[in-house]
């Protein structure tokens, strides 16, 4: 199981990320852009595990809960919108960082994905 330190790491790949406590409860940690401050990863422990909730299409978050068993309706979130990953192992980091990927990309502004589009 990756420690917490290596998940924030994956997401810090990411430009324009930083990690942030908004909550009383240490045990969450939140993924955003500098830029308009959305979030896009909540990193959390729950039964043994790191989880990680992530932004996902609906139609795609159907798909990655039909292929990966780590991947779940998302915990304290959005079911329709938002996924959870659990990191057991039984997914590559490549796999985890494409979901955390994806859902960067969701959660930018409109303006910033349209100029990186042009």
């Amino acid at each position: 199981m990756p420690s917490r330190a290596e998940v924030i790491a994956l997401c810090q790949r990411l430009p324009d990320s930083y990690e942030d406590y908004p909550f009383d409860d240490p045990n969450w940690t939140v993924m955003r852009h500098k830029s308009n401050h959305k979030a896009y990863a909540f990193i959390f422990e729950r039964q043994g595990h790191l989880w990680v909730n992530v932004k996902a299409e609906p139609q795609w978050g159907d798909f990655w809960k039909s292929t990966y068993s780590a991947v779940v309706p998302a915990y304290h979130m959005n079911k329709r919108h938002w996924v959870s990953i659990i990191l057991d192992g039984s997914m590559s980091e490549e796999q985890v960082f494409q979901l955390i990927a994806e859902s960067y990309t969701l959660s930018q502004s409109r303006r910033s994905t349209r100029a990186k589009t042009q």
